[in-house]
């Protein structure tokens, strides 16, 4: 007899296979019988569900949050049943005592954490990296976790203020690095991350360690990771030089003998980079490398208002002259014709800052929220387009409507992958055969993105909603954020609904499958805010054969433990 028999669902394995009705048989937190199942000591009714294998989300931020907070929200409410963290080089280990304010200015800077959540509630329970493990290790938690080590934490522990400022690594620099990162991965880190992007910036406006790190320094640390025979590297790169880029990355790749994953975006000023990008990719793997890339789902998009860290007049003095002051103050004075006179002057203003400047004025970006969250909206939904057919100035547009709601309304604006205006950029990136599920960043970016939901967007929208151009096969959706991940990242044990796997799994109402409204909340340690999505229509998510969550909330089963390579 199983100890647990999930009855007559429409079964989605993970494979990529077609989907058939049966049943799953779990015993001891494991599959033990796929299809026609006998009886069991517990049965849960599947009829009229998806039975699929829980989401693998391989690119989360939850470094600080996974010490304090065993339900791993918002992911939870997700179906995602096991995370990756310690993306984008930024981390908390290993870390001496004396650095750990500065590894929450960089979390704080990078991640858009504030500084007193973290400062209240991570839990310094470690220095060395498998010391974190180790910490990490003794919490149970409602899902599965795995860490990486992270180049600008790694830097700054052995080179200190050296690290921080950027300067040279010595050849005993790199020679410790590369031992540290291999004792990392040899302790059960997932692998080495690093960051060599412009746009990653400290709390104090100081770039990130990792920032131009010298190719023969990644290299180095690339063997040692690949000196344990497992581990993954991962990083993001702004490709400003793509070709002398490339060819690091190239030379890392081959120097780890491990796979490497990257971040994809297309950038409005460069439309058609990433296809060059791509081309490297397919020549690359062509040639025996195992390079990835890093895709989302939908437009990298910022969710922006009062409430948040950003909106049309963010940067307008006389609007930050009150933005301390509670929303509902804000709006009362935001409705004097005077201040509004003002700030409607001086949102006319360049001041040099071309990257903010742009979030603030790119009003054929901003989409004003409804209650249907759509993440493909059109031109005309704009701000700039609901002025042209209103015939009226799109920063008034735009002041009006942030008043709404007493102040809550919300505007999308997708930063990355939205330059034609819909989704086709993502749709061609999704369907590359070195395309990698992620990017939803879960755990940060607390005040202006709201992307841990994009497990849930992914198969509502891409194999049910969308009208606006092609869509996915449902289980070719699956695949791509289940067995696929798991894959990528030498998880054997998990990712699809066979004998012996891991018993992860979403029961889901398809047709009720849904993504609430983003909403501000103030949940985090110190009162901290952050934005969060909550889903409908998963019935249950199952982690080791227990259920964790039912119809979207907790059941208070905690069966989640660290996962080690």
């Amino acid at each position: 007899m199983h100890d647990v028999v999930i009855r007559g669902g429409t079964i989605v394995d993970g494979t990529g296979a077609a989907s058939f009705g049966g049943d799953v048989g779990i015993t001891a937190g494991r599959i033990s019988q796929v299809g026609k199942v006998g009886a069991g000591k517990r049965e849960i009714d599947a009829a009229g569900l998806l039975v699929a294998p829980g989401w693998i989300d391989i690119h989360t931020h939850y470094d600080g949050q996974a010490t304090w907070d065993p339900y791993m929200t918002p992911s939870s409410w997700h179906g995602v049943t096991t995370a990756i963290m310690g993306n984008c080089g930024v981390g908390f280990a290993p870390a001496h005592t004396s650095q750990r304010q500065w590894m929450i200015e960089l979390m704080e800077g990078v991640e858009d954490i504030p500084e007193a959540v973290l400062s209240e509630g991570v839990r310094w329970d470690w220095e060395s990296f498998p010391e974190y493990l180790n910490a990490l290790e003794k919490m149970p938690r409602t899902m599965d976790l795995g860490a990486q080590i992270p180049h600008g934490a790694l830097r700054v522990f052995v080179m200190g203020e050296r690290g921080a400022g950027r300067e040279v690594a010595t050849d005993d620099d790199i020679a410790s690095m590369a031992r540290l990162a291999k004792e990392a991965v040899a302790a059960g880190a997932f692998g080495f991350t690093s960051s060599r992007t412009i746009v990653h910036l400290t709390s104090k406006g100081q770039p990130v360690p990792s920032l131009g790190a010298a190719s023969r320094e990644l290299q180095a640390i690339g063997r040692a990771v690949g000196e344990t025979g497992k581990g993954v590297m991962q990083l993001i790169s702004d490709f400003s030089q793509l070709d002398d880029e490339f060819t690091l990355i190239r030379d890392v790749a081959t120097a780890s003998g491990r796979p490497l994953s990257f971040t994809l975006l297309q950038h409005d000023f460069l439309p058609e980079r990433w296809r060059e990008v791509m081309k490297r990719v397919t020549a690359a793997r062509s040639a025996g490398l195992d390079i990835k890339v890093q895709v989302a789902c939908r437009a990298i998009g910022m969710v922006h208002g009062l409430e948040c860290s950003m909106h049309p007049f963010f940067l307008c003095p006389s609007y930050e002259a009150i933005v301390g002051l509670p929303v509902p103050e804000r709006v009362r004075r935001m409705r004097d014709p005077e201040l509004r006179a003002r700030i409607l002057e001086e949102w006319t203003i360049q001041r040099g800052n071309w990257r903010l400047e742009s979030i603030a004025r790119d009003l054929h970006k901003y989409f004003p929220i409804g209650a249907d969250s759509e993440y493909e909206p059109r031109k005309e939904d704009s701000i700039a387009g609901i002025a042209a057919s209103t015939g009226r100035r799109p920063e008034e547009v735009a002041y009006d409507l942030l008043l709404e709601e007493e102040g809550l309304r919300k505007f999308y604006f997708p930063l990355y992958n939205y330059t034609a205006s819909d989704l086709s950029v993502v749709h061609e990136m999704m369907s590359h055969p070195a395309a990698l599920l992620g990017l939803g960043d879960a755990g940060a970016h607390c005040g202006y993105i709201c992307d841990a939901s994009y497990p849930t967007y992914l198969i509502k929208h891409w194999a049910r909603d969308r009208t606006r151009g092609p869509k996915f096969g449902l289980e070719r959706l699956v695949e791509m954020q289940t067995l696929r991940n798991a894959r990528a990242l030498g998880l054997k044990d998990r990712g699809a609904l066979l004998p012996g796997m891991k018993a992860d799994l979403n029961l889901i109402d398809f047709a009720r499958l849904d993504l609430s409204t983003p909403q501000m909340v103030h949940d985090l340690p110190a009162g901290g805010r952050r934005l969060v999505q909550h889903a409908s229509g998963y019935e249950a998510t199952i982690v080791s054969g227990e259920v964790v969550m039912e119809k979207g909330k907790a059941t208070g089963a905690f069966p989640g433990r660290l996962v080690r390579t």
